[in-house]
């Protein structure tokens, strides 16, 4: 447990929304937001993200750039949390112990935000709903 506490430090939560500029604009009624990040395509996910900083960790909006999209139907259907997102030193390195616990490797590190590397594994959790989780490689 202590090698995962050390290893891993939670980034953000992801919300899939079919519009960020009208779902930020929602948000922020309630919210104040320390920060709030530009509009950044992913190209390697064919979306559209938004980092807000309210304390730790971020929230990330995430809508879809393109109909073809892995999260278009997602975000058709009303969206909501996607994601957790952890902080990894070598993500290689957390991808190969994941997958020997049993994750299952949905995404392969790629170039993701802030030219950082990303990676998606699912899990396999059958009594949590929320075994997505994304990999960002620190700087």
């Amino acid at each position: 447990m202590n090698n995962i506490k050390n290893s891993m430090k939670l980034h953000h939560v992801g919300i899939v929304v079919s519009n960020i500029q009208e779902s930020l604009g929602e948000l922020k009624r309630y919210l104040n937001f320390e920060t709030v990040s530009a509009i950044m395509p992913v190209g390697s996910q064919k979306v559209n993200i938004c980092l807000m900083k309210i304390g730790e960790p971020f929230l990330e909006l995430i809508e879809p750039a393109s109909p073809d999209s892995a999260i278009s139907e997602f975000a058709k259907s009303g969206g909501g949390i996607h994601h957790i997102c952890y902080e990894v030193k070598n993500i290689e390195s957390e991808l190969e112990s994941l997958a020997k616990k049993g994750a299952t490797i949905i995404v392969n590190p790629v170039k993701g935000f802030d030219e950082r590397r990303i990676a998606f594994v699912d899990l396999n959790t059958k009594n949590t709903n929320c075994g997505l989780v994304e990999l960002l490689e620190t700087r």
